[in-house]
């Protein structure tokens, strides 16, 4: 799968985005480096898919729950709330983005390294079974 020059600047804004979470998380939620994340995150997002699928898939129907609780969240975070609007928005992430995590798990367990620990007994309990959607 190529992807464009566009779309290789998004993965990049979209893994910055999430390092700057990570490191806001890590700094006692810091609120300007999750503020930095989630507008790297959402840059990123937009990059990859496009302006006009991120708005087709953020407004979704069956979405818009996830949608409120993660933008609310980017708000509340940007409002100097960084506990809550992080656990706010990680409600909506997981509302959002919770139908990628079998598919996610799906190529990770065919890496090589990473494929047999998480094949392990006690750690695949915890995975989904199998993926829809061939990676």
């Amino acid at each position: 799968m190529w992807l464009s020059d566009r779309q290789k600047i998004g993965v990049g804004l979209t893994a910055f985005g999430l390092f700057f979470m990570l490191m806001g998380v890590m700094m006692f939620f810091d609120a300007g480096l999750l503020a930095i994340g989630n507008i790297l995150f959402l840059a990123g997002i937009a990059s990859i898919i496009g302006p006009k699928s991120t708005l087709v898939f953020f407004s979704r129907r069956e979405k818009i729950k996830g949608t409120i609780c993660f933008l609310g969240g980017i708000f509340l975070v940007l409002s100097k709330f960084p506990i809550i609007g992080f656990l706010v928005e990680i409600f909506g992430f997981l509302n959002l983005f919770g139908d990628f995590f079998p598919v996610v798990f799906g190529f990770l367990k065919r890496l090589p390294i990473i494929g047999p620990i998480l094949s392990q007994p006690v750690i695949s309990r915890f995975l989904p079974r199998e993926s829809r959607t061939r990676v």
